[in-house]
């Protein structure tokens, strides 16, 4: 059976991408593992990759820019991967933190979170949110205008309103990437 696996630095982005993928990608089989952080994550890769031995199986692993340099970080994930004997994994880490791509469809988070003032909504679409990836904090950014805003919640909510239409560049990427890595796998014989 063909399907992708999901190597993921934390729970919401779990929650998020199970929510979300099956509304916008429906034929997509996948499945998501969480980690406990960066390092949890890093530590785990390796040994995951060179023990799987599931056929029609490809990786996709995914981690936060937060502070880091991102080519570094790609860098750094693309040759943990090698080094297990994997050399079809897709790495995508996403530019600051995931909240950056709610920050990217202040719609959608309009729509997860009703009681919200539109002026507050407003505000991370000003100039410095303009670009959702290049904000350093934006689950703050968010905190701010929603005070009852918390990750793993956020996420659900985010999942079910979520659209393509969004400024972060980091995730149309990562949509594209997906979708490429998918297309790939269904030419393949079986």
């Amino acid at each position: 059976m063909k399907r992708i696996v999901f190597l993921l630095e934390e729970d919401s982005m779990k929650v998020l991408l199970e929510g979300l993928l099956p509304r916008l990608m429906p034929n997509l089989t996948f499945q998501c593992l969480a980690h406990e952080g960066k390092q949890d994550l890093e530590k785990s890769v390796p040994r995951k990759l060179r023990a799987w031995q599931e056929p029609g199986v490809r990786f996709v692993v995914v981690r936060d820019q937060d502070g880091g340099d991102c080519r570094e970080i790609k860098s750094t994930l693309t040759r943990l991967c090698r080094e297990s004997g994997r050399k079809d994994v897709l790495v995508r880490v996403v530019c600051r933190e995931l909240e950056a791509w709610y920050v990217g469809d202040t719609e959608a988070l309009g729509r997860a979170f009703p009681g919200t003032r539109p002026n507050a909504l407003r505000s991370l679409e000003r100039s410095r949110f303009r670009n959702p990836d290049n904000v350093v904090h934006p689950s703050d950014a968010i905190a701010n205008v929603i005070p009852e805003f918390q990750k793993r919640s956020g996420a659900r909510r985010m999942a079910a309103v979520l659209s393509r239409e969004n400024r972060s560049r980091s995730f149309q990427e990562f949509l594209r990437g997906i979708e490429r890595l998918w297309t790939s796998m269904q030419a393949e014989p079986c």
